[in-house]
């Protein structure tokens, strides 16, 4: 299993290769390879969802990191429609719009971070293929306000013109279907205040500005996300734009929507979100009439507790029927309210609802937060859907609540997997595969292609799973780091194979929020890696602790596969390679020098992982290091010389499998550049060649790490940051999302 010198996308390692050994390779050659989700359900949050008005059951979802998804109503499942994008940039949709008078085309505003890069996508087959056009203006699908919308908008007169709303650079316009765009000058210039209460610090000094483009005929509306002056109208195509007359000032808008008989609905919070909402409103618009109403359905602050609203549809068979949602209301949580009168009375929809999670049964003990999105299908008054932090719910009886009657929601989301996989291990006993998960703690897959019915992780339950080892000579012995109780660390350990777990009777300290763990092969030496502080390990199972001498903080050791004495550790910082040969206890640099320029932690740019170490099975002192665009090394003699894979331009993850039949070596995998061509690779003689496994539909965004199953060759588990886990195997049936 790779262990990992550090678990988050880091850095852009940029160094000088010295090839101290040339190998052959033939990248010519691929292996047809069959692509499935491990098996979660969601996971993620679902940041919007729209329907087609012509076509019935044509509905799209998009996500903060995990792409987007197409609902197939034949096989009743999502289908993902941006495998094929090879970049975790593009991975945030910020934007999803649909040509009204084209059921076939489908645009995309894709970028997952303003410092990251931005795209137009645009698609005539549903989401089968892809044309990109990149873009002057930056986006932030996973960044404050990212269930906004929709900013993206393609005119119902004329689907050559398009309009989006940027979050900083104002109103743009295309004239040829997102091929080229231009500014258009005459919208307000608006100073949008900047959110940072709460707020992650990554998101520090992002704005969210136009949350919204709308049409109604000739007339655009827009909306900007300020407490201000906020909402704008066009009556001449967007040459020239005034303030919407009476408009309510204080609260932000979050969405607009537009009933068949032309009134305008809005949905208001004070902040906008997802981290926090203190207050906010429902406002509708009468445009024949200039006149607003206030129709909140339950005023903030509750009982002490406050919130907004995140979103508003309208019914298109009856636009009297409204359906809003609140946000942040976490004391009561969080509710869906339904008006058959225009807004004028609500009723509450969740209050008696019966809930089927039975094809995610960890989704059991979530309740619905972070609706930022709802839709009443345009063609079935009884069907909708709404999106959470953690998936989409649906229900097909939504007209029941009229008598008083429950409406049933069952959680869909089969083919629907957005999590993002910290930590992989596959023991060659037990489970075929433990994982853990940002957000939802972690699972034991026995079947990979069913949610497990325990739900996540018996015993201490974690936010997050960061880390996960198993004692190579005992894998049923398990131990796992994870976020819980707060932002602390703390460390669990099983010895029946990961069914059952407990706590470590102490926590080496400091109380810091993430970190790594490492366990000998004969499970009697755990070690614990703190971020931002120095390793210490455990022979007792935590009673006590020592500090692992020799190692500067947040340098994470790894276990040999063999010799339980034996650790080995690797400093990026200053690329040399440490070996302990009593236990952990202390370590030495070895005396080999790395033939090229260290780059600490935190230099470069964005979107490759920090060095990683791994140990290969059943082998002594059989080392390999992934050195980003340093490519990859290999070490036969316990770290104290490396030689490079010469193929190898770029080692970005690294795994082993089981070998092949007859196979000397383990199977080796690896997701970088093989001779400059990008992809997930096998070697099956220990590098000397390799075969490429996925193809240009199949790219899954950025792999973050990656390992073989020890008991099926050719198996190989993908950790993505937002696709789930994936598993490819040599092909023998239809592949994933296959079109």
């Amino acid at each position: 299993m790779p262990f990992r010198i550090t678990k988050k996308i880091a850095v852009i390692v940029t160094l000088c290769v010295v090839c101290l050994r040339s190998l052959a390779v033939d990248t010519s050659t691929s292996e047809p390879y069959q692509w499935r989700n491990v098996v979660i359900g969601g996971g993620g949050f679902v940041t919007g969802l729209i329907t087609h008005p012509r076509a019935k059951n044509l509905i799209y979802a998009r996500t903060d990191v995990g792409g987007a998804y197409r609902w197939d109503e034949n096989s009743q499942r999502w289908i993902p429609i941006t495998d094929s994008f090879g970049l975790e940039d593009f991975t945030g949709i910020e934007s999803l719009a649909l040509d009204p008078n084209d059921t076939n085309r489908i645009y995309l505003a894709a970028g997952i971070y303003e410092f990251t890069r931005s795209a137009i996508f645009r698609s005539d087959d549903r989401g089968r293929t892809w044309q990109r056009a990149d873009v002057p203006f930056k986006m932030g699908g996973n960044e404050t306000g990212r269930f906004n919308g929709e900013r993206l908008v393609v005119s119902p007169t004329d689907g050559n013109v398009l309009f989006f709303g940027s979050r900083r650079d104002g109103l743009w316009k295309s004239t040829d279907r997102g091929v080229t765009w231009n500014p258009v000058t005459s919208f307000p210039k608006i100073a949008v205040p900047m959110p940072t209460n709460n707020i992650p610090r990554r998101f520090w000094n992002r704005s969210v500005g136009i949350i919204c483009v709308l049409f109604d005929g000739q007339t655009i509306y827009a909306a900007v996300s300020t407490t201000g002056t906020n909402f704008f109208c066009s009556t001449d195509g967007g040459d020239h734009w005034q303030p919407v007359p009476g408009q309510p000032i204080g609260l932000r808008p979050n969405h607009v929507v537009l009933a068949a008989d032309g009134i305008l609905y809005l949905s208001y919070g004070k902040e906008p979100g997802p981290n926090q909402m203190t207050d906010g409103a429902v406002w509708k618009f009468n445009p024949a009439t200039k006149s607003w109403t206030d129709i909140t359905p339950l005023k903030s602050p509750e009982d002490g507790q406050t919130f907004g609203y995140g979103t508003v549809a309208v019914d298109a068979q009856n636009p009297a029927v409204l359906l809003t949602s609140t946000f942040c209301r976490w004391k009561q949580h969080d509710e869906i309210f339904r008006s058959t009168n225009a807004g004028a009375s609500w009723s509450p929809l969740f209050a008696g609802a019966t809930w089927d999670f039975s094809s995610a049964p960890y989704a059991g003990g979530i309740k619905p937060h972070w609706i930022g999105g709802i839709v009443i299908s345009p063609s079935d008054s009884n069907r909708a859907w709404f999106t959470t932090g953690y998936g989409v719910w649906a229900c097909t009886n939504l007209t029941a609540s009229d008598s008083g009657a429950s409406v049933h929601w069952n959680f869909s989301d089969d083919g629907f997997e957005e999590t993002v996989p910290l930590a992989l291990a596959s023991p060659p006993i037990g489970a075929h595969l433990l994982s853990g998960v940002g957000d939802i703690d972690g699972f034991l897959h026995d079947d990979l292609n069913s949610s497990p019915p325990q739900g996540s992780y018996a015993g201490p339950h974690f936010t997050s799973t960061e880390d996960i080892a198993f004692a190579a000579g005992h894998p049923q012995i398990i131990v796992r780091t994870g976020i819980a109780r707060g932002d602390s660390l703390h460390v669990a350990l099983s010895t029946d194979g990961g069914k059952n777990w407990r706590l470590l009777d102490s926590e080496p300290s400091p109380d810091v929020p993430g970190g790594a763990v490492a366990i000998s092969s004969d499970g009697r030496t755990i070690v614990v890696t703190k971020r931002r502080a120095a390793s210490e390990f455990t022979t007792d199972a935590g009673k006590t602790w020592s500090v692992c001498n020799g190692l500067s903080p947040d340098i994470q050791p790894i276990a040999d596969s063999v010799n339980p004495e034996c650790f080995y550790a690797f400093d990026q910082n200053t690329d040399t390679l440490y070996v302990s040969t009593n236990g952990a206890a202390n370590f030495q640099p070895v005396k080999f020098s790395f033939p090229f320029t260290p780059t600490p932690r935190g230099q470069g740019g964005f979107g490759v992982p920090d060095a990683t170490l791994i140990a290969t099975p059943e082998r002594e002192g059989d080392l390999w290091l992934t050195c980003g665009t340093n490519g990859l090394w290999h070490s036969t003699d316990a770290g104290q010389s490396f030689a490079k894979i010469e193929s190898v331009n770029t080692a970005l993850a690294f795994g082993c499998g089981k070998a092949a039949p007859q196979g000397k070596a383990p199977a080796f995998f690896l997701f970088g550049n093989v001779t400059s061509q990008r992809g997930i690779f096998r070697s099956d003689d220990a590098g000397l060649t390799w075969l490429r496994l996925n193809d240009a539909d199949h790219q899954f965004g950025w792999i973050n790490h990656l390992t073989g199953d020890p008991r099926v060759f050719g198996r190989v588990y993908l950790a993505t940051t937002g696709r789930g886990i994936i598993y490819g195997e040599p092909r023998v049936a239809s592949i994933i999302g296959e079109k």
